[in-house]
């Protein structure tokens, strides 16, 4: 069996596993193939948490035909017993003879005991096909088990001149529909996306994925006085379900009245993109987008809350010495100072670029 079509079936397994962004939290994606000389006998992917591993349901599909067969699957194959039964059993009851994986598991459960136990029933196990693609895919899962917090990412668009609004607030819209329509389909596939209470009041945003998506993603508001309009889309929860966090004891009457409207209040200590994303991770979010304003930004990238950047940049100038930026004072007087990001990709969408960057 070739290398080239090792990752050929491998690129399939990540394919099948795009299919549930968005749906599997706290779970990773993950696809499988079974293939027997050289052809496609079953594939499937892991639709939400709760329901079978993506190798059951290749297994299922192949049937009799796993029997001497390769099974292709982009994270390693669990081997506890968690919502599920462990899928090395699976694989190994089927009578699979090879066993291809993209990337080991950085869950502690599973961390290279699966592959030890395909091996040590006597199968083959190949480890590492196109792994960088692989770990592409579910970064934000190694991150949330690496760092006990889910993956976050800051989009925001500016202007050349690097301004996220006028002087004056008005910000609609900085970049073209196909930047936004881009952006509607990046919350399809996010957990969440985060804004504050000035953005609620200034821009009064849906923060849905405006049927680019067939998913919403959780609307989250971090106010800590409450001091929130009571007209607003966020308060629609019939679009998609709305969360407000906020501080212990702050403005009763206006908690009350959210939890009226069907908007979930939940008080915390001290409110602050740290407490912000421990919370969320207690409650199995795998990604948060931030779509705050600089001031927010600003906090949650000193917080280490944000782990990548969308930043997308419009062929405008608007120009105003007090006109906001995406994020606010981080407290550095040197350019020496200035955070460094790395593996820079950029694409022109429509007639805006938009830079993707991971924070160091």
């Amino acid at each position: 069996m070739s290398a080239e079509f090792d990752r050929t079936m491998m690129q399939r397994c990540l394919k099948l596993a795009q299919q549930a962004a968005g749906y599997t939290a706290p779970n990773p994606l993950v696809g499988s193939v079974v293939t027997q000389d050289l052809a496609i006998v079953g594939e499937g992917f892991h639709p939400k948490a709760g329901q079978p591993h993506a190798e059951v349901f290749a297994l299922r599909a192949a049937g009799d035909s796993a029997a001497g067969a390769t099974l292709y699957v982009n994270l390693e194959p669990c081997n506890h017993h968690g919502r599920t039964p462990p899928c090395t059993e699976a694989i190994i009851q089927a009578g699979i003879r090879r066993v291809c994986v993209g990337m080991v598991d950085p869950d502690g459960r599973v961390s290279g005991s699966g592959l030890a136990r395909l091996r040590a029933a006597g199968l083959e196990v190949v480890v590492g096909i196109e792994e960088a693609a692989c770990q592409q895919l579910n970064e934000a899962f190694v991150h949330r088990i690496q760092h006990h917090q889910p993956f976050g990412i800051l989009k925001y668009a500016m202007t050349l001149d690097g301004k996220i609004a006028t002087v004056s607030g008005h910000s609609a819209w900085v970049t073209g529909a196909e930047a936004r329509a881009a952006v509607h389909r990046l919350r399809s596939v996010c957990d969440a996306v985060i804004v504050g209470g000035n953005t609620v009041r200034r821009d009064n945003p849906h923060l849905t994925s405006h049927g680019q998506g067939d998913r919403n993603p959780l609307r989250i508001v971090m106010s800590q006085q409450l001091d929130l309009p009571r007209e607003a889309n966020l308060w629609q929860v019939d679009i998609a379900q709305t969360l407000v966090l906020t501080n212990s004891g702050a403005n009763p009457q206006m908690q009350d009245w959210l939890q009226h409207q069907g908007v979930e209040v939940i008080e915390l200590p001290a409110l602050s993109p740290t407490t912000a994303m421990h919370y969320l991770y207690q409650r199995e979010l795998l990604s948060v987008l931030w779509e705050c304003g600089g001031r927010l930004a600003a906090a949650a990238i000193a917080e280490g809350a944000v782990q990548k950047v969308w930043a997308f940049v419009a062929p405008k100038i608007i120009g105003g010495q007090n006109a906001p930026t995406p994020v606010g004072d981080l407290g550095f007087d040197t350019m020496t100072q200035a955070l460094q990001l790395e593996r820079l990709h950029w694409q022109q969408i429509g007639t805006d670029l938009l830079i993707e960057a991971y924070l160091l």
